[in-house]
């Protein structure tokens, strides 16, 4: 059974920095293409962050500069870094892993306010 379990969101000041982590089991790690969504109030969840199998990364325009997604392969583990946060950075963060098939986690809740 595949599990994605993500940690590390919380309340953090306007230009402040959080690392999401997202922890998969049941998966073939390092042949997935790795993923962390987003969805704000009101909003449809939407695309922030990709890294391939191979390592190669792709930002949504509204992070590029300001996020960084990486994995340990040997940890079975995604991460993302997020700095310069903006009060629009404000959602659930939703990590996505697909190997034949897509997983989902259960969310971690990002707030940026002072």
């Amino acid at each position: 059974q595949v599990q994605l379990v993500e940690s590390g969101g919380g309340l953090v000041q306007p230009g402040g920095s959080l690392r999401l982590s997202c922890a998969a089991s049941g998966i073939i790690f390092s042949l997935s293409s790795l993923r962390w969504y987003r969805q704000g109030p009101g909003n449809e969840r939407e695309l922030v962050a990709t890294i391939t199998r191979g390592g190669s990364t792709n930002y949504a325009d509204s992070v590029k500069g300001r996020f960084t997604i990486s994995k340990d392969n040997a940890k079975n583990t995604v991460y993302l870094q997020m700095n310069s946060l903006k009060p629009e950075d404000t959602a659930v963060y939703y990590c996505n892993a697909e190997f034949l098939k897509s997983y989902w986690g259960q969310g971690t809740q990002v707030t940026v306010s002072s």
